[in-house]
């Protein structure tokens, strides 16, 4: 088995690679990096915004690319943590959220209540509602309880939030981030990709069974 597979088989460096990126934070602010320690706050809660992006775009890519590279080694050993990388993508964005709320309350709940009514964040709670529904549902008793075909109707909602979430990141700033397009770019392309593999063996499909005249 490569290295690289044997490596990505493994939960405990699954975990490793998902709690690095939010320890992160610690080490501009052990440097004392001015630019960071002149509002570390609103550091963390893009840094963790990020992170949260960062998953949920990830673990989107693991279905394309299994059905583009089925004898991949890789794409069948990430789709082994898609649960876990799922869930991380809730966890991070809750953390997110929760920063948020700390750097806005003022100790006025007026002043939270109209900062929540901005579309952008209006967005990003209906997709942290979603990523909610989907970690609570990632359960197997879930699937049992729901049907696979109803669970995996709902899990679809999952792009849904992508797009949610690609929004509230491109309108959170004046300036368009480019950590936008280089997120989410990727994963439309991969989409459109198996999208096309899977018409392509649907029409070789039919024409395989197609009576001889």
């Amino acid at each position: 088995m490569p290295l690289l597979e044997k490596l990505l088989r493994s939960k405990v460096v699954i975990w490793i690679l998902i709690v690095l990126p939010g320890l992160w934070p610690a080490w501009p602010i052990f440097r004392q990096d001015f630019t960071v320690l002149a509002d570390p706050l609103k550091y963390i809660l893009h840094h963790l915004g990020f992170v949260a992006c960062l998953l949920l775009a990830i673990v989107l890519t693991f279905t394309p690319l299994r059905i583009l590279f089925p004898r991949s080694g890789v794409a069948l050993a990430l789709n082994r943590h898609r649960r876990l990388v799922g869930v991380s993508a809730f966890a991070y964005a809750t953390l997110h959220f929760t920063t948020h709320i700390l750097y806005v309350y003022d100790g006025a709940f007026a002043t939270l209540r109209s900062e929540l009514q901005k579309p952008f964040q209006l967005t990003g709670l209906a997709a942290l509602a979603i990523l909610l529904v989907l970690a609570i549902t990632s359960l197997p008793a879930a699937i049992r309880w729901l049907g696979g075909k109803r669970w995996k109707n709902l899990h679809r909602l999952a792009y849904v939030a992508a797009g949610l979430v690609a929004y509230h990141q491109a309108i959170a700033r004046k300036i368009f981030p480019l950590q936008v397009l280089w997120i989410f770019v990727p994963l439309l392309l991969l989409e459109i990709a198996r999208i096309v593999k899977q018409r392509r063996n649907s029409a070789g499909l039919r024409t395989a069974v197609r009576p001889a005249p």
